[in-house]
């Protein structure tokens, strides 16, 4: 059996989700290279900030570091051993810390995941319902307040909000924590240390959301006005059928497409966001690891972070595609 006839004896569906993966293999490899290469090309002697960082030393200290390290290798060699050890989930050591940076993102990959994927429901969610409620009433005041309140959200700057919210929930009403992600007394009992974690997650999520919470408003209010003009729509309001089961049966299903797609490609986006808002409300995710690499240059915690983020928003991107297609009937794995 030819490859070629395999090939077509594999299910559409399946075919496409190869073709994909292997894109989605090809595109992490090229980033991983691209930062290698860029960070390696700084001029900066690694092995001199090791040794600063690790209270200075002599000629013959820098030159042991270099040689421990690999520095002293030839680039093509430090690479392949670098993309090696990405494929076992190996970063490095980091240069500050002397320890595994695997360890480091271990520890901030969750909360920065928890940050962001309760931010993306929080915007879609209400961001979709506003739109659908001011879509049904075009011309009436309270429409018009959900577009104001959207213009305002989408040019508030992120850290701004951040810092409006700090100010007013710290000194003028001070109901909710602002900083950190637990109380530094941590209460007893698995519920009362779930509920302070979510106490803590108020602002920086509401922050993150309320940027993207207005634009998704928009989306959908637009998506939802060209919906309701559509024939399938008449005809079933001509039916009979209620309006309500108009809107979130036949129309909210065409109208969320576009939310979907925008959604999926403004994960980057809201995973950069992240880093603000994190630094913000010291949130203990990847952003406040990777602006503390920064300011160290720590460049394997800073590179490990690169990758793992270009890894989420590739693997996101994977999951936005196949629910645009099991959304919208018309394009299901219709092309590989």
């Amino acid at each position: 059996m030819t490859a070629l006839t395999a090939r077509r004896r594999l299910p559409r569906p399946v075919r496409v989700i190869l073709v994909r993966l292997g894109h989605a293999a090809f595109l992490l490899l090229a980033v991983i290279v691209i930062a290698f290469t860029l960070l390696s090309l700084a001029p900066s002697d690694a092995a001199e900030i090791i040794a600063g960082l690790q209270g200075g030393g002599d000629a013959e200290f820098i030159e042991q570091i270099r040689a421990d390290r690999g520095l002293d290798d030839p680039f093509f060699t430090r690479l392949g051993k670098y993309v090696w050890g990405v494929a076992q989930l190996d970063f490095g050591d980091s240069y500050q810390f002397q320890l595994p940076v695997t360890d480091f993102i271990v520890d901030r990959l969750w909360p920065t995941l928890l940050l962001v994927l309760t931010a993306m429901t929080l915007a879609i969610t209400i961001g979709t319902m506003l739109g659908i409620y001011s879509a049904q009433r075009p011309d009436k005041p309270s429409s018009h307040v959900v577009t104001g309140v959207s213009l305002f959200g989408f040019s508030a700057p992120v850290f701004w909000t951040g810092i409006m919210l700090l100010l007013l929930f710290s000194s003028w009403w001070p109901i909710l924590p602002t900083q950190g992600m637990r109380s530094i007394i941590e209460p007893d009992g698995w519920f009362a240390q779930q509920w302070d974690v979510a106490k803590h997650l108020v602002l920086p999520a509401f922050t993150l959301a309320f940027f993207y919470l207005a634009q998704y408003s928009r989306i959908s209010r637009a998506s939802m006005i060209e919906v309701l003009e559509s024939d399938f729509v008449r005809t079933a309001r001509a039916k009979g059928l209620r309006e309500r089961l108009v809107i979130y049966k036949h129309a909210l299903r065409n109208a969320v497409i576009p939310v979907i797609t925008v959604a999926g490609l403004q994960f980057s986006q809201m995973l950069s966001g992240a880093i603000l808002v994190e630094v913000v409300f010291g949130w203990p995710g990847m952003g406040t690891l990777a602006f503390g690499a920064v300011l160290t240059r720590d460049a394997p915690i800073l590179l490990g972070v690169m990758i793992v983020a270009t890894f989420v928003v590739i693997v996101t991107n994977l999951l936005t595609d196949l629910a645009y297609r099991l959304v919208d009937p018309r394009i299901r794995f219709s092309r590989t």
